[in-house]
């Protein structure tokens, strides 16, 4: 029996050393690590980790939003695992789907992590629908070449995502989506 870790963060400024030092801590011989939305459903490196495991194994994960973001992936996941033999740990919510308490507790939680991410869609909108009543809500303005090499000199020498949202007059996801630009 093998402990396999999964880590995943949504974006690569976001660390993994505290989902990695947590998988280390419960024993984990291998860890998979991914920095990718867990609304992706494309990501290789769990695709790779679920590949890897064999029966007996356990996959071990820090918590469950970071395996997937719907019921529907979570469940489908669990059943392969399950039809595979493997067990299925979540550190942070001490769940152990080799329990009927841990695969009650797998159900439960997998059902609210969906509805916080619906919830969190819809407060969103909103709060764009209230903005753009309220002639708030302006389209994002296009950065120059000249600026995204700015902003990305800018942040490699250590000037916080917020004060270049501010400076630059951007959201966070525009921020990021010119950085991943290359």
């Amino acid at each position: 029996m093998a402990k396999i870790g999964y880590a995943r963060v949504s974006t690569t400024e976001q660390n993994l050393e505290i989902q990695q030092s947590a998988l280390e801590k419960a024993g984990c011989e291998e860890i998979y690590y991914e920095k990718l939305s867990g609304l992706d459903d494309k990501r290789p490196e769990l695709q790779k980790c679920l590949d890897y495991l064999r029966k007996g194994d356990v996959l071990v994960i820090t918590k469950l939003d970071r395996l997937a973001r719907s019921v529907l992936h979570l469940c489908e996941i669990q059943k392969q695992l399950e039809n595979d033999n493997i067990d299925f740990i979540v550190l942070d919510q001490n769940i152990d789907t080799s329990t009927p308490t841990g695969k009650l507790m797998f159900n439960v939680l997998a059902s609210v992590a969906e509805f916080e991410t619906a919830i969190r869609a819809e407060r969103c909108a909103l709060g764009v629908s209230k903005a753009r009543l309220a002639g708030k809500y302006a389209k994002q303005k296009a950065i120059t070449d000249e600026q995204l090499i700015t902003m990305r000199a800018e942040r490699e020498s250590g000037v916080l995502v917020k004060d270049l949202m501010v400076k630059y007059n951007i959201s966070k996801a525009t921020f990021y989506r010119h950085l991943s630009k290359s």
